[in-house]
């Protein structure tokens, strides 16, 4: 526990933190109310209230994405990480510790962000609002994505040893990268399985599973599952660079 708030700690003290959760909230609010507005008179074949929610969420995971990677990339920059293992040697519990502590941030945070886009969605739209019953479990889903790729982020980071090169890999990835290619037909067979759309589904984001031009190969709380594989396995790479690599001299 004295780890963990230790950890909680130094999260604290970077200007980065507060920056980077507040600009999701705002991110993911400002773009569900513009995306809400632009499609509250679209015709009904084309409607998804809960799109139009969550569409802007792939914008605000950035901010959570950068948060994860300064949590433990800003101690390999600064040079603390030697100190914060020499105080702590066991370097598994002080990279659980980290990871409870970031788990905490981004929890928190992805539950007021996704709060406030389905708000200000379901305000916005007025009569076209979603259903509770449909919203309810689409909100969920969003707050589990948003909370696995920012871990997932956090896993890169550590294997890479540097916020530079972890940011450089994954923000096109989430910007241009999957988001652009998941939607063509010949390389959608790859592209579905990569992290960042793992959660399209559950957020209704990834177009009509009715329609053939759009249909996944898993449904959205088997993408979601698909997504937690590839956060364990980016953690435990994490684990094993950390573990095994020789931090007296610099990346």
């Amino acid at each position: 526990m004295n780890l963990v708030r230790a950890e909680l700690t130094k999260l604290w003290t970077l200007r980065s933190t507060a920056v980077t959760l507040a600009a999701a909230l705002a991110v993911g609010a400002a773009l569900s109310l513009l995306v809400s507005s632009s499609l509250r008179s679209a015709d009904d074949d084309q409607f998804d209230a809960l799109f139009a929610a969550f569409y802007g969420l792939t914008v605000a995971q950035i901010a959570l994405v950068v948060f994860a990677v300064l949590a433990i990339g800003s101690e390999y920059r600064s040079g603390t990480i030697r100190a914060a293992l020499a105080a702590v040697p066991r370097r598994g519990t002080f990279f659980a510790a980290k990871i409870v502590a970031v788990l905490g941030h981004l929890g928190v945070s992805a539950l007021v962000t996704v709060g406030a886009a389905l708000l200000t969605a379901q305000v916005a739209l007025g009569q076209r609002r979603a259903d509770v019953g449909e919203a309810v479990p689409a909100a969920i889903g969003a707050w589990l994505y948003l909370v696995l790729i920012g871990l997932f982020a956090l896993g890169v980071a550590t294997a890479l040893r540097s916020s530079t090169i972890t940011l450089g890999i994954l923000l096109p990835l989430l910007l241009l990268g999957s988001q652009g290619l998941g939607n063509l037909p010949g390389v959608r067979v790859v592209t579905q399985f990569l992290p960042d759309q793992l959660g399209w589904v559950v957020m209704h984001l990834a177009g009509p599973q009715d329609d053939p031009r759009w249909a996944r190969d898993y449904g959205p709380w088997t993408g979601l599952a698909l997504l937690a594989v590839w956060t364990a396995a980016a953690l435990l790479v994490g684990y094993a660079r950390l573990r095994r690599r020789d931090l007296g001299q610099t990346p």
